[in-house]
């Protein structure tokens, strides 16, 4: 369990995750989302800094660095979609992502809500632990995909 400082700023392991963006290292989330994820392949830069503006974002931090990233989409009331989750390949295989993802559902602005959504190719043993399970009825649930175009 982390080690709450104040509501924003969780310690463990020598690891930090702050929701402050100032920390953010924007090029090492922006060419990992860009390059590396299945999910953002090819993001202009300038959507995701709108998305990080309007998001409630977490990172993950090991003396500064930036080692893991999690963007969470929510009116702080009802509904949060968390999405262009991460850890860099480095610091992977040692309990970060479980721990984001406990510091994510443990935040005091986003108690109470109604629904948590996610989409994942991968990662669905680490989020059922969190109790997310498949959509019910998904034949409620629509969308308008629409892929990045390039300039």
């Amino acid at each position: 369990m982390p080690v709450f400082m104040n509501d924003a700023t969780f310690l463990k392991k020598g690891f930090l995750i702050s929701t402050d963006n100032a920390m953010l290292n924007f090029d090492i989330v922006y060419n990992y989302l860009a390059n590396d994820s299945y999910w953002a392949k090819e993001m202009p830069r300038e959507k995701l800094k709108t998305a990080i503006e309007n998001s409630l974002c977490f990172g993950i931090y090991k003396n500064g660095e930036q080692a893991g990233f999690a963007r969470i989409v929510t009116d702080k009331a009802t509904f949060a979609y968390i999405c262009d989750v991460f850890i860099l390949h480095a610091y992977r295989g040692i309990g970060l992502s479980k721990w984001l993802v406990q510091t994510i559902l443990a935040f005091s602005e986003l108690q109470g809500l109604r629904r948590w959504s996610l989409a994942t190719l991968d990662a669905q043993g680490l989020y059922s632990q969190f109790g997310f399970t498949q959509i019910t009825n998904p034949e409620r649930w629509m969308q308008i995909y629409t892929p990045y175009l390039k300039d």
